[in-house]
């Protein structure tokens, strides 16, 4: 069997691809693809071997996967991977189209597989995928509301009204709680910002992602947008120059 995956995450597209392998180490990934524009040029420039099955990302670095299958005669079976949470996206298995919630498991992955095989075996028919997306893309207007974090052998759910905000630091990134929990989180910033209601939530630069709620107090400072933020953190907070208007402007919304 061949498989393509589309996802913009480096990691979490390894991590993907070994448990494909897991499930079957003779499954081929003809390619990893990161964006709708690479995706693109991969099934249109060359006319690549027959996919029997892609994993798409549904947000991808450069758009959405909506935009990259109504550019692309694509009636290849799909299984969508995102960050969604599941009762959003119901309407997925109404179609027998599935979907791996983020972070993904092994045994999700499995049960995908085998519902994937049992299909093309039985020759059922594929969802009109024009006709499930019509039924999906205002749902994609909807944002995460919790985050399961995995710390060594425990899981815990977070809802996201409880982050004060989103750092990066030596190429992690924490979620700090507004009672002060920090805790490692599986996205990039990047990513955060696609998934997360923008009414809540700004990236006020590379560094750091705000929720309005952790903003106590903006101060100008020679020009610049410095932030208290609580919790208190360790180092200074200061909004991009490039973002300092924008930033006022999302503070002043009604």
């Amino acid at each position: 069997m061949n498989v393509v995956v589309i996802e913009d995450e480096r990691l979490t597209a390894d991590r993907l691809i070994a448990q494909i392998k897991r499930y079957d180490a003779s499954i081929r990934v003809l390619a990893q693809l990161s964006s709708v524009a690479e995706s693109l040029k991969w099934f249109t420039t060359t006319p690549p071997p027959a996919v029997d099955l892609v994993f798409m990302d549904i947000h991808l670095e450069d758009g959405d996967c909506f935009q990259l299958i109504s550019e692309l005669p694509l009636t290849t079976p799909i299984i969508f991977t995102t960050a969604f949470d599941d009762y959003m996206l119901k309407a997925f298995k109404v179609n027998s189209v599935d979907y791996l919630l983020k972070p993904i498991h092994y045994d999700d992955l499995a049960a995908a597989l085998n519902k994937f095989r049992q299909l093309r075996n039985s020759q059922a028919p594929t969802a009109d995928l024009r006709a499930l997306l019509a039924q999906l893309q205002p749902d994609t207007a909807k944002f995460k509301v919790r985050f399961m974090i995995t710390v060594g052998t425990r899981i815990r759910s977070i809802p996201t009204d409880s982050v004060a905000y989103f750092y990066l630091e030596e190429k992690a990134v924490l979620l700090v709680t507004h009672d002060g929990t920090t805790l490692p989180v599986d996205y990039s910033l990047d990513k955060l910002a696609q998934v997360l209601d923008p009414a809540q939530f700004f990236r006020i630069s590379r560094q750091w992602l705000v929720s309005l709620r952790a903003i106590q107090l903006v101060h100008t400072v020679g020009g610049k947008l410095r932030l208290d933020l609580q919790p208190k953190p360790k180092q200074e907070v200061v909004v991009s120059g490039d973002r300092a208007a924008d930033f006022k402007s999302w503070l002043g919304k009604d």
